[in-house]
């Protein structure tokens, strides 16, 4: 399965955000990557290149390579509605990054991994599609057999108290939530500028 590999703090650092969550290393160094440190005067970003930075940040926050990225954006383009949001509510709906909203897993990359080696269940059948575009209604949770697993244990027992996304439902004892529907722009919590992505892709 193709997906970034390469060091987080690093990409964090380039974007000036922790976009992989509480990164200790990038508290210490929150300026941008290079040879040359903080002491570097940096020109000025043109347009494109905030737009590009934007597209890039909202890709690795989701895990999401080029093709894919660009295939959701199309899709969003051609649905009904304000084209940004509904790109963000299609990242959203995703399997893994459902699984990482409901505590399942500490992080997106780890969710992705739960759902490929088959250890996630919709709707009562075992998918090991990460990328999977869940619908309002349907039910997420982990198999019978791997709710003893370690890290879904430790996930679940230090999300109990953060749950907080009304677009889900969560029920602890089964360890399964539903999806209840796409959320709002202000529900989502990444700091994402949707319109920047969209005046990218229009050149």
């Amino acid at each position: 399965m193709a997906r970034y590999t390469g060091p987080k703090t690093k990409k964090a650092r380039a974007f000036g955000e922790a976009i992989y969550g509480a990164d200790k290393s990038f508290e210490r160094k929150k300026y941008p990557p290079g040879q040359h440190g903080n002491g570097r005067r940096r020109k000025q970003k043109s347009d494109y290149a905030l737009q590009l930075m934007e597209k890039q940040k909202a890709k690795y926050t989701y895990g999401v390579l080029e093709r894919q990225f660009r295939n959701l954006f199309d899709r969003a383009n051609r649905n009904d509605g304000v084209t940004g949001e509904v790109l963000l509510q299609l990242l959203e709906a995703r399997l893994d990054n459902t699984i990482f909203r409901l505590g399942l897993a500490p992080t997106r990359r780890a969710a992705r991994q739960l759902v490929s080696h088959r250890h996630v269940v919709v709707n009562g059948v075992v998918t090991n599609v990460p990328s999977c575009q869940l619908r309002p209604g349907d039910t997420v949770g982990i198999r019978g057999r791997s709710q003893g697993l370690e890290i879904v244990k430790d996930a679940v027992g230090a999300k109990s108290d953060v749950r907080k996304f009304g677009w889900l439902e969560f029920n602890p004892d089964t360890m399964e939530g539903k999806f209840l529907g796409y959320p709002e722009r202000e529900q989502i919590p990444e700091k994402i500028n949707e319109q920047l992505i969209v005046e990218l892709y229009s050149k």
